[in-house]
């Protein structure tokens, strides 16, 4: 049975909630399948030789990726290239259809640009809108990049803009990456 880790970094619980998604995905399929926080992962280590595939998420915050995404694949690269391995990105920028592709994703070519691991598989994955949950300065911030790039600005809207079928086959492409 393959086995699969899906690694990822989190801040509002969104792409932990797209990580628990796939591994329910992957085990439905017939695959096992791991999630563990990338900070739990360099806290804790991982047991590599337990998994045949190694999937690593993260949010694009701000048009960046957390430092600890980057000091990860950076400190494991060796690991992660050693078997099937994919990264999985989530932005609200990616419910525009243009920017939902890898090559369309400006935070996805930034990724591959900043990262000394280049993973065989990439994967752009829609994000979530929830101002009610967000810090005000969040609120305020995200509220004035959405203004200028067309998106809600309804300061009591949430809208989730990930497509949960296409994360499913997602999960299963994990699987077909062994």
């Amino acid at each position: 049975m393959t086995s699969v880790l899906i690694l990822y970094m989190s801040r509002g619980g969104h792409t932990a909630r797209i990580a628990r998604r796939l591994r329910e995905s992957i085990a439905a399929a017939g695959g096992q399948a791991e999630t563990m926080d990338v900070i739990e992962a360099m806290r804790e280590g991982v047991d590599w030789a337990r998994y045949d595939v190694v999937a690593v998420g993260a949010p694009v915050l701000y048009g960046k990726y957390d430092r600890s995404v980057l000091e990860f694949v950076t400190r494991h690269r060796t690991q992660l290239e050693a078997k099937p391995n994919s990264f999985f990105n989530v932005s609200v920028v990616a419910r525009v259809p243009e920017k939902s592709t890898v090559t369309g994703n400006r935070y996805m070519q930034k990724f591959l640009q900043l990262s000394p691991w280049q993973p065989r598989d990439l994967k752009v994955i829609a994000g979530k809108v929830d101002y009610p949950s967000w810090p005000w300065l969040d609120r305020f911030m995200i509220r004035l990049i959405m203004k200028m790039t067309n998106g809600p600005t309804d300061t009591s809207a949430v809208i989730d803009y990930t497509n949960w079928d296409d994360v499913r086959a997602y999960g299963e492409h994990l699987l077909a990456l062994h």
